[in-house]
């Protein structure tokens, strides 16, 4: 099996080091050339669970990859996934399948635009990966990788992905309703990304203070309402706790939008998370004054910041 990852930052590396590891021919795809370099020169450098390992991997920019290709993870951010499939046109066949694990609300519209219907899975994963430096990453923990075919008819193929996802640990899931995780993870990536990153807190160390429940449930409640119109069925109790359980689990963590911002100085996906909800509350005549404010903060933080 021949695999993409386009887009190599901390996820997607973490998947291409752990389907590499699995024994799949695994290229890795980026625009970073300070990582592409490093990774060249020195093998991608691993801190796995505590123990280092350095893996030689190949990596190209997106205009240098001209081989065929049977499956593409997109691990992209959510504002650059039109380019980089752009980009990657010529190596998207009409057998290429191309699976979406982006944070955010709505890439669905984009993927159509470059991707046939056939062709097209959308997930999510919870797994959790840290971006130390250029061709360095830091995994710990556990997670889960969940999958569906974006059209009727293309379960077995996303099945065989899967079943290649089972095989190299990261615990892929066939499901039957992609979108309710998909919102659900949103859910909780409004929740923690944006507020850790304007406080410049862990998980944990955000749950500690007083606001942190009545931050998360105004969060919430918005996602749930807007996620009632896209026929979605969000429950407000069990994502709270949800959330909570998480920010218990991952209480050292620093999530992506704080790792971009603040310690990367990148360009967040606050658009594709609380800004969707904010934007979408709009069209459906309902209120998401939190989320929008939340979206309004972050990117003022961007300009602060001068962040690329």
């Amino acid at each position: 099996m021949k695999i993409a990852i386009a887009g190599s930052g901390a996820m997607g590396s973490r998947f291409g080091f752990m389907l590499h590891q699995a024994g799949n021919d695994v290229i890795l795809i980026d625009k970073w050339d300070a990582h592409i370099k490093a990774i060249q020169e020195n093998g991608l450098t691993v801190n796995y669970n505590g123990t280092e390992k350095v893996i030689n991997i190949p990596i190209y920019r997106p205009d240098e990859v001209k081989e065929k290709v049977d499956v593409i993870f997109m691990f992209t951010k959510a504002m650059f996934l039109g380019s980089m499939l752009e980009e990657i046109q010529p190596i998207i066949k009409e057998d290429t399948q191309v699976v979406c694990l982006l944070n955010g609300i709505g890439h669905e519209t984009v993927m159509k635009q470059y991707v046939s219907l056939e062709n097209m899975l959308i997930g999510v994963t919870i797994w959790t990966a840290g971006l130390t430096g250029p061709g360095k990453i830091e995994l710990e923990g556990t997670g889960s990788t969940e999958i569906q075919n974006f059209k009727p008819g293309g379960e077995e193929k996303a099945k065989e992905i899967v079943k290649i996802l089972k095989d190299a640990g990261l615990n892929g899931i066939y499901s039957e309703d992609v979108k309710f995780s998909i919102w659900r993870k949103a859910c909780v990536n409004g929740a923690l990304n944006a507020t850790c990153t304007l406080l410049d807190a862990t998980l944990g160390e955000m749950f500690e203070t007083d606001q942190a429940i009545s931050i998360t449930k105004n969060i919430v409640n918005e996602f749930v309402q807007v996620a009632e119109k896209q026929e979605v069925q969000l429950d407000f109790e069990d994502t709270v706790e949800y959330i909570i359980k998480t920010s218990h689990e991952l209480g050292h963590h620093y999530p992506s939008m704080h790792q971009d911002l603040m310690q990367h100085n990148r360009l967040t996906e606050i658009d594709y998370i609380n800004g969707a909800v904010a934007r979408l509350a709009e069209e459906y005549g309902l209120k998401a004054p939190t989320n929008a404010l939340i979206t309004e903060l972050i990117h003022a933080k961007e300009q602060i910041l001068n962040a690329k």
